[in-house]
């Protein structure tokens, strides 16, 4: 296997419980990932960054063995070197969002300020989400 290209370096050092716990979550969250490839409300990037992440703090074999994977590889290498979020993704994101603060907003169970306080930071995310790219820069 050579050696994968990323930024981040691994952090391997964890031992014990809390290195079971890391790698337990990393495969959950590959597990959650992949079902996301098939269901289209489950995002899949994201929790495959998130277990990219545990596994960088519990196990560089399997951190280096999602980074190359053939299939869910390229979506953590996209993010890690591009910063792209493809615009399936972003639509999702930001539909999920404003249907959430709809539903809270509907069911009046907050005061108006934390109402505004939830509208402004979800606001915040979609920012960041319209800012990131869509598509590889070109050469």
């Amino acid at each position: 296997m050579s050696q994968p290209e990323y930024a981040g370096e691994t952090k391997v050092g964890k031992t014990g419980l809390r290195r079971v716990c890391l790698m337990g979550l990393g495969w959950t969250c590959i597990l959650l990932g992949v079902i996301g490839v098939v269901l289209p409300l489950l995002p899949t990037t994201p929790f495959l960054l998130v277990a990219l992440w545990a596994f960088s703090h519990s196990s560089k074999r399997f951190h280096d063995w999602l980074y190359t994977h053939k299939y869910l590889g390229p979506m953590v290498q996209d993010w890690n070197r591009y910063r792209i979020i493809p615009v399936k993704a972003k639509v999702l994101a930001i539909s999920m969002m404003s249907a959430s603060l709809a539903f809270v907003a509907y069911k009046g169970v907050l005061p108006l300020w934390g109402l505004a306080l939830i509208g402004l930071s979800l606001l915040c995310v979609a920012i960041f989400i319209l800012r990131c790219p869509s598509h590889h820069p070109k050469p």
